[in-house]
């Protein structure tokens, strides 16, 4: 029987229809959307089977997604490919979009070999463009910038970020944070928070924006902000932001060369975790 190849898949949706990525009986997810349609479209005898980069919730977007599926392919695999990509943007519906279908190199694994994943949170402190009301969380301003900026580059590096995490037995909350910044967008008018790191927690990014608006909008002070990165358990006095104001921006990978490496590496780490 011929091995079956690994393909990668880019893709981007809008989340507010989705009860998240991962696949739930009864629900509309992204997962169950995909396997859906690439097990028609492919008249496979079993369902397909994708693993993700970052599992996003309920509300979340993503642009810059990416999944993985294994597949046996009739032909040449980059033939193959494109036409399962042509297939799926005939079958697809408008809010999930898989933008590029390519073999991927030996040692890929949309989970377990990526470096890092960038999130952008948008929050509107003056009434939004109407067209922006689904993607940014309007908040009571002003919004001070600088001290919202500031608070946040307090984030970088190792940090057990129990403070804003749902803990789960057997599971840390230690991440590294590689990108922290907040700016407001010119054209648009909306305050976007950039965070980066190496994995995130059930809700890690909302909760620490949450935080992070707290102190942008004068209600908390700084040293109230840093105080949480000495917490090891869930703050409940930060808010949970709702989740349109989220998108997945883009996921890291290392150099081919360096993929398996990586992938043994985050799976060794994950299993040390486990009770």
């Amino acid at each position: 029987m011929k091995e079956p190849t690994r393909f990668r898949l880019d893709l981007a949706y809008d989340g507010r229809e989705f009860h998240g990525w991962a696949a739930q009986d009864d629900l509309r997810t992204v997962q169950g959307t995909l396997e859906h349609w690439i097990t028609t479209v492919l008249r496979l005898p079993e369902r397909a089977d994708l693993t993700v980069a970052g599992r996003t919730d309920a509300g979340v977007h993503a642009r810059g997604q990416v999944a993985h599926v294994d597949l046996t392919p009739t032909g040449r695999p980059d033939e193959f490919a494109a036409e399962l990509a042509r297939r799926l943007d005939r079958v697809l519906p408008d809010d999930v979009v898989v933008h590029r279908v390519t073999p991927a190199p030996e040692g890929f694994d949309a989970r377990f070999a990526a470096i890092w994943r960038r999130y952008v949170f948008r929050l509107a402190d003056a009434t939004p463009d109407p067209l922006l009301r689904h993607s940014a969380v309007r908040v009571r301003g002003p919004i001070d910038v600088a001290a919202l900026d500031a608070a946040a580059r307090t984030l970088l590096g190792l940090h057990d970020f129990g403070a804003f995490c749902k803990r789960r037995e057997g599971a840390t909350t230690i991440r590294e944070m590689l990108e922290a910044h907040a700016a407001r967008n010119p054209t648009t008018g909306l305050v976007e928070v950039t965070l980066r790191a190496d994995a995130f927690c059930h809700s890690m990014v909302r909760s620490v924006v949450g935080a992070l608006v707290a102190v942008g909008t004068g209600q908390r002070d700084r040293a109230w902000f840093t105080g949480l990165l000495d917490r090891t358990d869930r703050a409940g006095e930060v808010t949970v932001l709702p989740p349109h104001g989220l998108v997945l921006e883009e996921v890291g990978y290392p150099a081919d060369d360096q993929l398996a490496a990586r992938r043994t590496e985050a799976r060794a780490r994950r299993d040390e975790r486990q009770p």
